[in-house]
């Protein structure tokens, strides 16, 4: 208890790159801390941007114009995650003198030592000392977001029949392709679903998703019980995600899964063409962990602790930082 009063008189800086798959990730670890939390906007200049961070000679002064200044005093926190943050997470910490305690979440394909605490999947593979594995990505969902969500958006969905299942719909990137083809055979399976099972089907799209995507799907799901959301008004993300008696996914999201587990709901991947070594660990550690099946157009109930990962998080870091405070800890 003393520790946690300590602890809500400190500042965290979290370092935003204005990309929210990735600020979501420090941003929900930095509220989980209890601490103020401070965010940093940064925008590095080309053509540091495109090197290794073990090559920029002065982090701290290669940032562009639109970014938030950097300088004493410095924070008692700093979480960064991404590549892009990890040269100015690092160059904190030793601006500080050590004093900041910084925390890089994915590999920073740089020295250990240049940070405390370093936060990665296990389909990473980054090892050390100061190394903790999570299953997935982290976010900044809580049981109350996800509460205040759910009365928020049920009368959108009242109307619809149960079970209900959520699509959280991907899109294209650089191991995925999500196109037209793989609309139609995602909304066979959909339809299918409505008609064994009297399912309810509600669909919200991503920004990589693509208008053709979309289109394919709101046509082909206008024959059931359905609602594909057409990016008017408040995200219903986390409603869906509240609402849902079943999740289905598309594998190209790492952050979208592993959100959907801290449900506990069943979650289904929608398997796609292409992907990754990476990928494919990741999933097949969700899957053997027993929180996600493939999608196969059938539905089924099974259990699972829901991953919160981001409290778990937290509390290392809390615990490494009573251990750099001797007089928090019980004797």
């Amino acid at each position: 208890m003393l520790f946690q009063k300590y602890m809500e008189t400190k500042t965290c800086w979290v370092l935003t790159l204005g990309i929210p798959g990735m600020d979501n990730q420090s941003l929900g670890v930095a509220e989980a801390l209890g601490m103020k939390v401070v965010k940093k906007f940064i925008q590095p200049r080309a053509p540091w941007k495109h090197l290794p961070a073990q090559l920029w000679p002065a982090p701290l002064r290669l940032l562009g114009a639109q970014s938030d200044p950097l300088h004493p005093p410095w924070p008692d926190v700093v979480i960064g995650t991404g590549r892009l943050t990890t040269a100015v997470a690092a160059a904190i910490r030793k601006a500080s003198g050590g004093k900041t305690f910084t925390v890089k979440i994915q590999d920073p394909k740089m020295a250990h030592d240049a940070f405390d605490l370093i936060v990665t999947p296990r389909h990473d593979r980054c090892v050390g000392a100061n190394v903790l594995h999570t299953h997935g990505g982290l976010h900044a969902i809580t049981q109350q977001r996800l509460a205040d969500a759910k009365q928020k958006f049920a009368p959108l969905l009242a109307h619809l029949p149960r079970p209900l299942v959520a699509v959280m719909m991907g899109g294209t990137n650089k191991c995925y392709n999500v196109d037209a083809a793989v609309a139609h055979a995602l909304a066979d399976k959909f339809i299918t679903l409505s008609k064994n099972y009297g399912a309810g089907i509600v669909v919200t799209p991503s920004r990589r998703t693509g208008a053709e995507v979309e289109t394919v799907m709101r046509q082909r799901l206008a024959e059931i019980p359905s609602l594909v959301w057409d990016g008017a008004g408040d995200n219903p993300y986390l409603g869906f995600l509240a609402l849902a008696d079943y999740i289905v996914v598309t594998a190209d999201s790492v952050n979208m899964v592993s959100e959907a587990c801290f449900t506990g709901k069943p979650v289904y991947v929608a398997e796609l063409a292409g992907g990754s070594a990476k990928f494919r660990r990741f999933h097949k550690t969700m899957n053997e962990a027993g929180m996600t099946r493939p999608f196969t157009g059938e539905l089924q109930q099974w259990t699972y602790p829901p991953l919160n990962e981001t409290e778990m998080v937290a509390a290392e870091i809390k615990r490494r930082m009573a251990l750099m405070h001797k007089a928090f800890v019980a004797p």
